[in-house]
């Protein structure tokens, strides 16, 4: 399929970050590039402009015209995209984003997983951050910004390829998980709960996905696992080879203990030696002690760790200050799913133990915009003074009996004596928020949208009460 003759490559939905940054890495290898989607504007927009790659900003049959020798169809492509169809019709040669990935940067690559239903960016990026700081030049692909790397991919000649694998479907015509085309060596997997409601049925389907990547561990590989999670247990009795788990139990080969959490950083032990990071909560010991675990295993020593921690700058919206306006605190956070905003919570009443915090979601994921975690919504909240609800995006796509019932929400939520508000829009939020919100209070925005700009606009308003 990827033959040598293959000179042209076309991306249809160019504009997300992967296939953006893949796109750019594949100019840089001689190939004639171009590109097409529907959404259009910066950053992504800008970073290919600047290495002069074409991009259309409508799905059009023209952009074929030419026949390029292979097209990449990105995951947001579906049946009834004129291009897609154009593709099957005229039978051009075509792929998938992480196919292109297996075949033209993973191959003869010693690849680093890591997976999970929660933390994979953060131990992305501190893995890949801890491989950078002690010269391994490592290429890597992260679904986010981490602040010390500044992009989220990379494509170098080093024999590392360090990877967040994603269990998500791979493209309309193939939907299997992304990660079973990553070539795994050395996986990661934090822990495993339900998600993807519009993917997966129920957590054995997930649980069958990860079982089959697993499989696909080499015998001079290793499998690194959360010793600590029931739902990833089951999965971790192979013998075809080596498996280590992580932990906080004594029962896991590589054990923290003696935790000690603070309120910019957090202090954790193995046996003879104790390390100390720049992030704060539970989660993220978890998500540190898997590095440990990884890069220890690819040859790097406790103080090589240590070092790359104690200068690791954190991600993008993961707990991110976007800034301080009237004395209010405006944090940004990517978390979607309840135990992800739980632990977010918990590590924000750590971080600010006297001050008001104030919690803002956006439901608008195909699970949270359903009922599936209709109960869990309302205890992720628990560390919250007050909740505010956006209104639940694309309600109309879905039946009534698989709504989350927002008003019940609220209702439970403010069973405790919380301050609740459910609002239509950004917008009517900021307003809301303007006259509640006091100096000295804290506000965390819960959305892995856009969600109209809400950050700055809040920025915008308290700045104007001080």
């Amino acid at each position: 399929m990827f033959a040598s003759e293959i000179k042209s490559v076309h991306f249809i939905g160019i504009c997300g970050t992967a296939m953006a940054s893949v796109a750019a890495a594949m100019k840089e290898k001689g190939f004639h590039v171009t590109g097409s989607d529907k959404d259009v504007y910066p950053p992504m927009s800008t970073f290919l402009a600047e290495r002069k790659i074409e991009v259309s900003p409508v799905y059009s049959e023209k952009n074929l015209a030419y026949r390029p020798d292979l097209v990449v169809v990105g995951n947001a492509i579906s049946r009834g995209n004129v291009e897609a169809e154009t593709v099957l019709e005229h039978k051009l040669r075509y792929c998938s984003l992480p196919e292109l990935l297996k075949e033209f940067f993973i191959r003869g690559k010693r690849s680093v997983v890591v997976c999970g239903t929660h933390g994979k960016t953060t131990t992305t990026s501190l893995l890949a951050w801890v491989f950078e700081h002690n010269g391994l030049n490592p290429s890597f692909l992260i679904g986010g910004i981490p602040t010390n790397l500044g992009q989220g991919a990379r494509f170098t000649d080093s024999e590392w390829f360090i990877i967040e694998g994603d269990e998500y479907d791979t493209a309309f015509f193939d939907k299997r998980s992304k990660f079973l085309h990553y070539l795994p060596e050395v996986v990661i997997i934090n822990n495993l709960e339900f998600d993807h409601a519009d993917i997966f049925e129920n957590l054995g389907a997930i649980q069958k996905s990860f079982r089959q990547f697993i499989r696909l561990i080499p015998r001079n590989g290793v499998l690194l696992g959360n010793g600590d999670d029931k739902n990833l247990a089951p999965l971790m009795d192979v013998n075809f080879c080596p498996v280590k788990r992580f932990g906080l139990g004594a029962e896991n080969s590589v054990q923290a203990f003696n935790l000690r959490f603070g309120p910019t950083a957090t202090t954790f032990e193995i046996p003879s030696f104790q390390f100390h990071i720049n992030l704060v909560g539970e989660l993220n010991v978890r998500n540190a002690l898997a590095v440990v675990a990884a890069a220890k295993h690819c040859g790097l020593s406790n103080k090589q760790i240590q070092s790359a921690f104690d200068t690791f700058k954190g991600i993008k919206r993961r707990m991110e200050i976007r800034g301080i306006a009237g004395g209010v605190t405006v944090i940004d956070d990517f978390g979607h799913h309840p135990t992800a905003i739980r632990e977010t919570m918990r590590a924000l009443r750590i971080k600010y133990p006297t001050q008001k915090i104030w919690a803002i979601f956006e439901p608008r994921t195909n699970t949270t915009r359903r009922n599936i975690f209709q109960s869990e919504l309302a205890s992720a909240f628990a560390e919250a003074d007050a909740v505010v609800l956006a209104q639940i995006a694309r309600l109309e796509l879905l039946a009534p009996e698989e709504r989350l019932n927002p008003e019940q929400l609220m209702k439970e939520i403010g069973a405790s004596g919380k301050p609740t508000a459910y609002l239509p829009d950004a917008d009517a939020i900021v307003a809301h928020m303007k006259k509640n919100v006091s100096g000295g209070d804290v506000v965390c925005v819960f959305s892995n949208g856009g969600f109209g700009g809400i950050h700055d606009k809040l920025l915008t308003q308290f700045a104007k009460k001080s």
